[in-house]
C-alpha cells in the first residue's frame, strides 16, 4: 500500500530529506499521499517546518526519530511532511487555521490533524515534546487521545474544521468605502506604534522580539512626509535610530561574522535564536540603508556594511543567487557555533586587544548563553574608548584585528548547516537590500553582486517563460508565489533607479503583467498569494497583514504604483488602488497591524514625484547627485541615456536632435501629470525644493 514506507530520499527538500531516514512513515504532500489518507480512512498529520529550524529539529530528535513514538504515528495517522519554503501556500493555510483554532500565534514545526476526506483541520499545535513538559502534553499520548476523538466523534471534528474554514472564508474582505480619511489612519497608526515602542530597549513588544524592518519604515515614512507637510514629528526618527543601534549593539547581531539572527528571545535584544535567514537581512540592510539616507552613522553604516559582506561571503551561489538560510545548530546544539568561553578568547588575542573586546562585549560579566559569552555591546563605543583611555583610531584598529582573529579561529568549528535553497522571495528581499546599500553607502560591490542575483533568476528560475519559486542543486521547484512577484519586482526596480538597463526593465514589465494576469482578484481587488492555475487549497490567502515579513500584497501595490506611474500604466495604478480598496477596513480597524500597507497608502496624501533624467550618462548621475538629499521616499529619480537603451516608457520623447542628445534633460511628473523639459540644473532644484 503506498505510504507504507518513508518516502522522502528522493525529495529535492533538504528538509524533508533531513527527514527521510526516520522510522516515521512519511510522505511529501500530494496526490498520493492524500488519496492514501482517503482510502485508509485514517487522519492526516500535517507536518511543516524548514531546514534551518531549531525547534523542527528538536522535535525530530526527541519524536521524529524515536521508533515507539513512530509507530504510533504510523498506526493512526498519515503523515505528511511539508516544506514551508517549498509549499509556502499550503503552510499560510493552515498556519491560519491553527490560529483560529488556538486563538494564538502559530510557528515552526507546525503540527496540523486533518479530516482525509475534506483536509480541513480538526486540531494543532506547534511544537510537542516526546513527554510532557512546558506544559504540554507527550506526544504519543496526544496522538492517541488524537486517535481515539477521531474515531469516536469524526461529525464532529469535520463539523469544527468546516467552522474553521468559514472563518478563513471571512478573511478575505471584499473592497470597503473609506470611512476615516487617509490621513486619519496614518496618524492613528503612528499613535499606536509609539504605544508599542519599547522606549527602555528600542523595537516594539515583548519577547520573543523581532526586528520588524517594515513597522520601523513606517514610523520613517511618517516623520519625513511630515516634514515635507510643514508638520512635526516630534520622535519618529528617535524612534528607528534608537531601535537601529541597539540591534547593532544587540546579541541579534553576529559581532564577529556580521549579519542578523532571525529573533531575539528577550527584550534587549541580547540573546538571539541563532538562526540567520536571507530575507530577515535583506529587508534589514533595506532599511538601515534609507535610515543612513537620513544622515551618517559610524555605528549603523558599519552594520550595513558587515551584513552585506555576510551576505556576500557566505550566502552567495558562485553563479549569483542567494542561499535562503543558515541553520541555528552545530553539532546538535543551538549557537555553538556563535558563542566563547572567555578563556577562549583571552588566548586568542593579545592583551590590548582583549581588554577592548572584553570592556566593549561584557566579557567581564556573568556568561549569558549557556555558560558561554554570547558577544552584545554592554556600552556605547565612546564610552569604551573613553573608560579605556584609547585614541578612537587605536581602538577601532585593535577591535578590527581582533575581530580578524576570531573569526578566523571560528573558521575551525563545526559550521551550522546551510539551506541551499534560493528563494525568489528571499533573493528579491536581498537583491532590494543591496541595492539601497550599494547605493548609499557607495560600494558598488554590493549593486554588481544584486544585479547577479538578478540575472540569476531571470536565466534559471524564468527560463520557460514563466517564474518558479525556487532553485537547488540544478532543479526548479513549482510555480511562484505573490510574495515571489512581489519582492523580486522591488528588487528589481530598486536596480533600474541605480542603473538603467533594459533587460531589467523588461523583466520588470513583464513580472508586472504576469502578476495581474495570475493573481489579481478581478472582483474584489487584491492579489491572492496562490496563482489561478495552482494546486486548490482550503482557501485562497490574500495576506494583508504584517508578520516579520512584510506581505505580498503591500509589497506589489507600492511597486505598481511607482510602475504605474513610471510607465503611464493605468492598469498597474488602478490594481494598486484596489488592492488598499479591498483591505480599507482592515486598515482602519488595525493601522498599526498594516504598515507595509500603509507605505502604498500614503502615495495617495503624499503626491509621488518621478524624476527622469536623459542625456550624457556621467553628467545626468552628476545631476543626480545634486537632487538627492535625504530621506524622500515619495521621491523616484531614473537616469535613462540616450546611448544603448531602447526599452523606455513610452511617454519620454524618441526623436530628439544631436545637439539635446549632448544635454541632460529632466522631466518632473506627479502621477501621470508631468513638467515641460528642463534643461536647467538649477530649474530642476527650484522645482524640487531642493536647496
Amino acid at each position: 500500500m503506498p505510504g507504507m514506507e518513508n518516502q522522502l530520499a528522493s525529495e529535492s527538500s533538504p528538509y524533508l530529506r533531513q527527514h527521510a531516514g526516520n522510522p516515521v512513515h512519511w510522505q511529501p504532500w500530494g496526490p498520493e499521499a492524500l488519496e492514501s489518507a482517503r482510502t485508509a480512512g485514517k487522519p492526516i498529520l500535517l507536518s511543516i517546518g524548514y531546514a534551518s529550524c531549531h525547534w523542527c529539529h528538536v522535535m525530530a530528535h526527541e519524536s521524529f526519530e524515536d521508533p515507539a513514538t513512530a509507530a504510533v504515528m504510523n498506526e493512526h495517522f498519515i503523515n505528511i511532511k511539508v516544506d514551508r519554503e517549498e509549499r509556502p501556500d499550503i503552510d499560510r493555510v493552515y498556519q491560519l487555521a491553527h490560529q483560529v483554532l488556538t486563538r494564538s500565534g502559530g510557528g515552526w514545526p507546525l503540527t496540523m490533524f486533518l479530516d482525509p476526506d475534506k483536509l480541513t483541520p480538526f486540531f494543532g499545535g506547534t511544537y510537542f515534546p516526546r513527554t510532557p513538559r512546558l506544559g504540554l502534553p507527550g506526544f504519543s499520548d496526544l496522538l492517541m487521545r488524537i486517535a481515539d476523538v477521531f474515531r469516536d466523534k469524526r461529525d464532529e471534528l469535520i463539523a469544527q474544521g468546516d467552522k474553521v474554514v468559514d472563518v478563513l472564508l471571512q478573511m478575505n474582505a471584499e473592497a470597503a468605502d473609506a470611512r476615516q480619511t487617509n490621513q486619519a489612519v496614518l496618524n492613528t497608526a503612528r499613535e499606536e506604534l509609539a504605544q508599542q515602542y519599547d522606549r527602555e530597549d528600542g523595537g516594539f513588544g515583548d519577547a520573543p522580539k523581532f526586528a520588524m524592518p517594515a513597522t520601523l519604515r513606517r514610523v520613517l515614512c511618517h516623520w519625513s512626509t511630515s516634514i515635507r507637510h510643514g508638520k512635526r514629528d516630534r520622535d519618529g526618527l528617535d524612534i528607528v535610530l534608537v531601535t537601529l543601534t541597539q540591534l547593532s549593539r544587540g546579541g541579534i547581531f553576529d559581532h564577529v561574522g556580521g549579519g542578523f539572527f532571525r529573533y531575539a528571545t528577550d527584550r534587549r535584544w541580547r540573546i538571539p535564536h541563532f538562526e540567520k535567514m536571507l530575507i530577515d537581512n535583506g529587508l534589514l540592510l533595506a532599511l538601515f540603508g534609507e535610515a543612513l539616507e537620513v544622515g551618517p552613522d559610524p555605528l549603523l553604516q558599519s552594520t550595513a556594511r558587515e551584513t552585506a559582506r555576510w551576505m556576500l561571503r557566505e550566502m552567495q551561489h558562485p553563479a549569483g543567487g542567494f542561499y535562503s538560510a543558515l541553520d541555528a545548530d552545530s553539532e546538535g546544539e543551538e549557537g555553538r557555533f556563535y558563542v566563547w568561553r572567555r578563556e577562549q578568547v583571552k588566548r586568542l588575542l593579545t592583551e590590548d586587544e582583549y581588554l577592548l573586546v572584553e570592556t566593549l562585549y561584557g566579557l567581564d560579566k556573568p556568561a549569558n548563553f549557556e555558560n558561554h559569552w554570547n558577544f552584545w555591546r554592554t556600552d556605547s563605543w565612546r564610552s569604551v574608548v573613553h573608560r579605556l583611555s584609547l585614541d578612537n583610531d587605536e581602538a577601532l584598529s585593535l577591535l578590527a584585528s581582533a575581530r580578524r582573529k576570531l573569526f578566523s579561529a571560528r573558521l575551525e568549528r563545526v559550521p551550522p548547516d546551510r539551506d541551499e535553497k534560493i528563494l525568489t522571495a528571499a533573493n528579491g528581499a536581498a537583491i532590494h537590500g543591496l541595492t539601497l546599500a550599494g547605493r548609499i553607502l557607495d560600494e558598488p560591490e554590493y549593486i554588481d553582486a544584486a544585479r547577479a542575483a538578478a540575472e540569476f533568476i531571470r536565466q534559471q528560475l524564468f527560463a520557460d517563460g514563466q517564474l518558479a519559486s525556487g532553485w537547488a542543486h540544478g532543479k526548479v521547484s513549482g510555480g511562484a508565489y505573490l510574495d515571489d512577484y512581489a519582492f523580486l519586482m522591488e528588487g528589481l526596480l530598486s536596480l533600474l533607479k541605480v542603473e538603467w538597463r533594459d533587460e531589467i526593465a523588461r523583466f520588470l514589465k513583464t513580472l508586472a503583467d504576469q502578476a495581474l494576469d495570475r493573481f489579481e482578484d478581478q472582483e474584489g481587488g487584491g492579489f491572492f498569494f496562490s496563482a489561478h492555475d495552482a494546486e486548490v487549497l482550503l482557501y485562497r490567502p490574500k495576506p494583508m497583514l504584517d508578520d516579520a515579513v512584510p506581505p505580498g500584497n503591500a509589497i506589489i501595490a507600492r511597486v505598481l504604483l511607482q510602475l504605474g506611474d513610471l510607465f503611464a500604466e493605468p492598469r498597474y495604478l488602478t490594481a494598486a488602488a484596489r488592492t488598499l480598496a479591498c483591505g480599507r477596513s482592515r486598515l482602519e480597524q488595525m493601522p498599526a497591524g498594516h504598515c507595509a500597507m500603509l507605505d502604498a497608502l500614503e502615495a495617495e496624501v503624499s503626491l509621488p514625484e518621478t524624476v527622469v533624467l536623459r542625456g550624457p550618462k556621467d553628467e545626468a548621475e552628476e545631476w543626480r547627485s545634486q537632487i538627492t538629499h535625504g530621506f524622500k521616499p515619495w521621491r523616484r529619480i531614473y537616469v535613462i541615456p540616450y546611448q544603448g537603451v531602447e526599452f523606455i516608457p513610452s511617454w519620454l520623447p524618441r526623436l530628439v536632435s544631436a545637439a539635446q542628445r549632448d544635454t541632460v534633460t529632466a522631466f518632473v511628473c506627479s502621477g501621470l501629470e508631468c513638467s515641460l523639459p528642463m534643461r536647467s540644473l538649477d530649474a530642476l532644484r527650484e522645482t524640487l525644493g531642493v536647496d
